[in-house]
């Protein structure tokens, strides 16, 4: 959830302000309560497929590639749960989801872009993402979703 938050923050930074470098972004973030490394930072931008793009003379600035929005995330999980899906089962408050080998990071990267309010947080393994789900009254909703992007 922390990540999701950082993220949302990074874009906010860079759609807002002149941030030429990752030690300028870094910096930002620590303005606003996020301890962060250069490297985490770096990871971040491949994440989020920032890009530099020119802006003034000589000058180059981080900035989200075009044609990627908040609505691409959904079609993109959508064809992440369709492709590499296997099953899907719960208890409690804890929801686990088996995808193809190698393709868990990917698929949780999806969800967690989906910002729903029921999933506290994802850890993804090589086929495997367990998700924490705030209560597990919550679990019917959610299944339903997930089934209805897998087809």
């Amino acid at each position: 959830m922390i990540k999701n938050r950082r993220h949302k923050l990074i874009r906010d930074i860079i759609e807002n302000d002149n941030i030429e470098t990752q030690y300028q972004l870094t910096d930002e973030l620590r303005k606003h309560g996020f301890s962060v490394t250069q490297a985490t930072i770096s990871r971040d931008i491949k994440e989020l497929g920032l890009v530099k793009v020119a802006y003034g003379e000589n000058s180059f600035r981080y900035s989200s590639p075009p044609g990627i929005s908040p609505g691409n995330n959904f079609d993109r999980a959508k064809r992440m749960m369709r492709d590499n899906l296997l099953r899907l089962d719960y208890s409690e408050n804890i929801f686990i989801i088996k995808v193809l080998p190698g393709a868990a990071q990917a698929v949780a990267f999806c969800i967690d872009s989906l910002s729903w309010k029921e999933i506290i947080g994802t850890v993804a393994g090589d086929d495997t993402i367990l998700l924490v789900i705030k209560n597990r009254e919550l679990i019917p909703e959610l299944m339903e979703k997930l089934q209805a992007m897998a087809q």
